[in-house]
């Protein structure tokens, strides 16, 4: 929302589906605006993940936790009345610490799906969906790939109203 203020003078919450993320901020101001947001959206996840590993080294699920609550507070921001995105560059984020190599699964599949379909919705579903398969493949602590099913179950409540959309064939590209 302010990185699109600061480019545009826009309030993208104005704007197409209304949305603080980065796709549609991408789509009101910008690709390379929309990169930004998604950035720092996903450093909303890495760095308290990153805080929390540091602080207790063998707790994985307190870096689960940490994870969750960087994403619930993406999503829910108090200064925003809890109407913030969807989760999606949060949940990337978190999961590039604790799980690199699922996160980058899933971000390969987003951008495969995103570049056949045009939709973003799409993409971050089922690229969450592999990055879970992926993390249950890669022997992390349980914690991971469990934290893993729950940001895809929360992305999928977040994402509510484009599934409705894709049912109705309605679906907003990018």
């Amino acid at each position: 929302m302010l990185v699109t203020r600061v480019f545009t003078s826009k309030d993208v919450r104005a704007h197409g589906s209304g949305n603080i993320g980065a796709t549609n901020v991408a789509r009101v101001a910008g690709k390379k605006v929309g990169a930004l947001v998604l950035l720092l959206d996903a450093l909303k996840g890495t760095g308290p993940v990153l805080l929390a590993m540091h602080l207790v080294p063998e707790g994985p699920l307190a870096h689960a936790a940490v994870g969750y609550a960087a994403f619930l507070g993406h999503v829910f921001p108090v200064w925003l009345r809890g109407r913030g995105g969807k989760g999606v560059a949060t949940a990337l984020g978190v999961l590039i610490v604790l799980v690199p190599v699922a996160a980058l699964v899933g971000a390969v599949v987003w951008g495969a799906i995103v570049a056949v379909t045009k939709v973003s919705s799409v993409g971050s579903l089922v690229g969450g969906l592999c990055a879970i398969i992926a993390s249950f493949l890669l022997n992390k602590p349980i914690e991971y790939p469990a934290l893993a099913v729950v940001l895809l179950a929360s992305m999928v409540w977040t994402h509510r109203a484009n599934i409705g959309r894709m049912l109705k064939g309605t679906e907003n590209t990018v």
